[in-house]
């Protein structure tokens, strides 16, 4: 069975098999966690992205961790809150399900997500992590060599978020 566990930490300095960036469609790098994962990583993940030709929002696509302790990097592009009306929910459950599927693909067991379209993409935190603790159980069920799945927080607030969600 996979444990989910949710800290308060910095992704870029964690020791998981693969750490998962809230990218943007070019893969090059941007603001946020995006911003803070290419340059943790070095010259060499950007080079590679440049390789893989960007990134639909709610795919993923692997690179290697370069200089991060994890050991690989799994892009994925969440979508743009735009009210709820469009389909967003869909897209951002495909982005933890596709990373998930990703990550048990190649083997990997340890996962760790940031808090993906919450930030400059605009997604309600609450309303996000809902539809990250649903679409995380419902992959690893379909991919149970995940052993760990961390849910990586940037605030406090969520961290509680994430906390409850996982002790129901």
């Amino acid at each position: 069975m996979t444990h989910l566990r949710a800290i308060r930490d910095d992704i870029t300095t964690l020791k998981v098999d693969a750490i998962v960036n809230a990218a943007n469609e070019t893969l090059l790098g941007g603001s946020g966690v995006d911003g803070a994962i290419h340059a943790a990583a070095g010259r060499g993940l950007h080079d590679e992205c440049r390789e893989l030709g960007g990134c639909e929002p709610g795919e993923a696509k692997m690179t290697g961790g370069y200089r991060l302790p994890a050991t690989h990097v799994i892009h994925t592009v969440g979508p743009f809150w735009r009210g709820g009306g469009h389909g967003e929910d869909q897209v951002l459950a495909d982005c933890y399900r596709h990373a998930i599927a990703l990550a048990a693909g190649h083997g990997l067991r340890t996962v760790a997500f940031p808090c993906i379209s919450t930030g400059t993409y605009g997604y309600p935190q609450d309303y996000a992590a809902e539809v990250a603790v649903a679409a995380v159980r419902e992959a690893v069920e379909q991919h149970p060599s995940i052993e760990e799945v961390t849910f990586c927080c940037f605030s406090d607030y969520d961290l509680e978020l994430y906390e409850a969600l996982i002790a129901d």
